[in-house]
């Protein structure tokens, strides 16, 4: 159904006329009767009030199919930090309209996820922020410092708010349902070795050695990982740098092996191999974690001018490969970039 026709129906639904429809919207009835007969649009400017007369969502006007809608949220969720509250809520109600009418569940509820995460992140950025500032006005009390772990990831002194056991218990649990998927253990891995749960870790990794979809090079870097968590570098290099030996083009490699480096605060041969793994990387469009892993560290060590320009690198890749122009990660790099460089 085309705009007009739909404009038509809904007015004629909320039982007005042409005339009442045009001044509610402070045109002329021949506007009205323009864009239901098909010879003009409404500026795009007046949709939003189209779709508050109408008590409908600016999608409702355009008659999108689920599958568009959903393509829309997504779409939104990724270009924009923040959304409204009558547009959170409009994407909220729909996607649980989905969920309990639809047979396919996946698509809405993982969108569900990701709205929820859009507005954790969006109000978690503004914790962070003041947050911060109760902690510069009183910075001998604990205070919000709490706050700060939980909205900025800042590091917990206790165990017990530290550990990683109520992740541990549902990827052991998701892996026990699905003992032919690989990827559920290496998440499980992740969060065993972060709690330094080494001899459970090595059981894992040696149950997905035998799986289909098994990867051999990550599982080594795995093992490398372990042997960290019993505090054993020695064993830990040894078994990086003879998967460098064995496979030193290899971009996973190269790029786990940076990941692993740059972890042990070895920030020059994590630059190395992260600048190695890009130059090889002939996807289009390439990635940015390797650029990321980079200006991270160059931020760390103070050096702000080559972490400016590292994410003028990031920006160039979004731009260039990947095609972004308002894209939030495109805005996030370059706000990043020019906060560095006014700090160089």
């Amino acid at each position: 159904m085309d705009l007009g026709k739909k404009i038509r129906q809904l007015r004629l639904k909320a039982g007005m006329t042409q005339e009442q429809l045009a001044d509610k919207l402070g045109l002329v009835p021949q506007s009205v009767s323009k864009w239901e007969n098909a010879a003009a649009l409404p500026d795009i400017t007046t949709l939003p009030l189209l779709a508050e007369i109408f008590g409908a969502s600016i999608d409702d006007l355009f008659d999108l199919t689920a599958e568009q809608r959903l393509n829309r949220i997504e779409n939104r969720l990724d270009i924009e930090a923040d959304l409204p509250q009558e547009v959170f809520t409009e994407y909220e109600e729909f996607l649980k309209e989905q969920l309990s009418r639809g047979r396919d569940k996946k698509r809405p509820t993982e969108l569900l996820a990701y709205l929820y995460w859009h507005r954790m992140d969006s109000f978690g950025r503004r914790a962070c922020r003041y947050a911060k500032d109760a902690v510069q006005l009183s910075p001998n009390e604990h205070g919000c410092q709490w706050i700060l772990q939980k909205a900025a990831g800042a590091a917990a002194w206790d165990w017990n708010v530290s550990n990683h056991t109520d992740a541990v218990n549902f990827y052991r649990e998701l892996a026990a349902e699905n003992p032919d998927a690989v990827q559920p253990y290496y998440y499980l891995l992740d969060n065993l070795i972060a709690d330094h749960r080494a001899d459970e870790a090595e059981d894992v990794l040696n149950r997905i050695s035998v799986l289909k979809d098994s990867r051999p090079v990550i599982n080594e870097v795995y093992r490398a990982h372990i042997a960290l968590a019993r505090f054993d570098a020695v064993t830990a290099d040894r078994i990086i740098e003879d998967l460098l030996a064995k496979h030193p083009e290899d971009d996973a490699c190269l790029f786990e092996a940076a990941q692993y480096y740059a972890k042990k605060a070895d920030y020059d041969k994590a630059i190395a191999l992260y600048e190695k793994e890009f130059a090889i990387d002939h996807r289009r469009p390439r990635f940015q974690d390797a650029l990321q892993g980079i200006a991270d560290i160059y931020q760390i060590m103070g050096d702000y001018k080559k972490a400016a320009e590292t994410y003028g690198r990031i920006v160039d890749l979004l731009e260039n490969e990947w095609g972004m122009t308002d894209d939030v990660e495109l805005q996030n790099a370059k706000q990043r970039r020019d906060a560095l460089l006014a700090r160089a």
